[in-house]
């Protein structure tokens, strides 16, 4: 252990000597090294970025059936205790599903689409929108001394397209009207709304009003001629009574977990014969895009792997063969073969080193000067050149391994240094 630990000094102590032929042989591996760094940190950070706005996009999660179909709350439950689902909230029917909004002056009116929402609901929550409810009274002020509580009105939460069409604010006041004919006549019902938020228009392009569900229900459940009783019969909510049933729902709205869970949900209902709208597609060229990059990045770097193993193996030797004399020295005054081998093994692990921190050096440069170059198309954290400390700690450790085995081959010739070459030569 001794006559190793000397070895390595004299290694670290010959590597400073011929400074000017060790800092060439950094710089060629830094010049190798940092553009395959800069090649996979573009690598990396494109495909993260495209990735991270896909994750982040409660859209590209989404799931929907095609078509109408006979979905039960049990059903939903089921699909809402799944590992891969995030979020499930059952659809009316489309038809019944749609809403005359007019503001407070009448001045305004439009036709939207109502999409029932809850707590938790991914679009909302990336837009920062507070989930609207119901406001409830307590029933006491009733014309009936045993009727219970009843809906005042409901938040909503409007798409931009329809807020710019009705010209509201968040705060606004509007009123929700339905119509349906029953009985041979045309017939109405309202129900007041406060607009509690706008989303962005990058989040809905359509003319959408989001409400509680319970709002959803009562539309579905006025048009097909039943009373609804929570929103008050003199606003028009009259009908026959609604069956003791469980409601059953043509539609849902499903958000999964991950990109990965899209594609697993999708197999699933696949295998149930339900067809559904996803982004897959999407999904699929990202994943493919990464893989192709890889592909070229495994090419361009077992190239250059391999040039190195040439480049570091034949300098070694041919630094061994320069030092042979000071070596059969070494083995005269008692060093052993292992400690001899250790001596090129150490100086080519200097230079993996000195070689790995120097390329690391130079590819945060490259990085930053990427990175704000696209800085007008990037937004938060996301970079177009990106690595972890990981990938550094990863590359230091090929580094090491491809250089420890490039000079192995010189190793052993050291190894096999007799002590008898070096005193003829004396």
């Amino acid at each position: 252990m001794r006559l190793a630990l000397q070895s390595l000094r004299l290694a670290a102590a010959d590597y400073i000597h011929e400074r000017l032929l060790s800092l060439c042989a950094v710089l060629a591996l830094a010049a190798v090294l940092t553009p395959l760094l800069i090649l996979y940190g573009v690598k990396f950070g494109v495909v993260q970025t495209l990735t991270d706005r896909l994750q982040h996009n409660p859209r590209t999660l989404e799931i929907s059936p095609v078509g109408s179909g006979h979905y039960t709350p049990e059903y939903l439950e089921q699909l809402r205790q799944h590992p891969s689902v995030a979020f499930v909230l059952p659809r009316t029917r489309s038809l019944a599903a749609t809403v005359d909004l007019v503001t407070a002056d009448g001045k305004q009116r439009l036709t939207a689409s109502l999409e029932p929402t809850a707590s938790g609901d991914p679009l909302l929550v990336r837009h920062g929108a507070a989930i609207p409810s119901l406001l409830l009274d307590s029933g006491l002020q009733a014309a009936a001394p045993d009727a219970g509580p009843r809906v005042l009105s409901s938040g909503v939460i409007l798409s931009t397209p329809a807020a710019e069409k009705l010209g509201v604010r968040s705060g606004d006041e509007l009123d929700a009207r339905f119509e349906r004919r029953y009985g041979g006549e045309v017939q109405r019902a309202h129900l007041p709304l406060r607009v509690t938020g706008i989303l962005p228009l990058a989040a809905e392009q359509k003319a959408l009003a989001f409400v509680p569900l319970e709002v959803a229900d009562a539309a579905e459940d006025f048009r097909d001629g039943r009373a609804v009783p929570l929103f008050g019969a003199d606003r028009g909510w009259t009908g026959e009574a609604r069956p003791d049933s469980p409601r059953a729902y043509a539609s849902f709205r499903l958000h999964a977990r991950s990109l990965d869970d899209v594609m697993r949900l999708r197999d699933a209902f696949a295998a149930r014969q339900v067809e559904v709208y996803t982004q897959a597609e999407a999904i699929a060229q990202i994943q493919q895009l990464s893989a192709s990059l890889t592909l070229i990045f495994s090419l361009i770097g077992a190239a250059a792997g391999a040039g190195f193993l040439a480049s570091t193996a034949s300098s070694m030797l041919a630094a061994v063969k320069r030092k042979e004399r000071l070596l059969g020295l070494l083995r005269l005054m008692g060093f052993s073969t292992f400690s001899l081998l250790l001596f090129p093994l150490a100086q080519s692990l200097l230079t993996a080193v000195l070689g790995t921190a120097t390329a690391c050096g130079l590819y945060l440069l490259a990085a930053q000067a990427v990175n704000h170059l696209f800085a007008a198309s990037l937004t938060g954290l996301e970079s177009v050149c990106r690595l972890l400390p990981v990938h550094f700690a990863a590359a230091l450790l090929i580094v090491s391994a491809l250089s420890l085995l490039a000079a192995l081959g010189p190793a052993l010739r050291a190894g096999r240094i007799e002590p008898s070459e070096v005193i003829r030569e004396i």
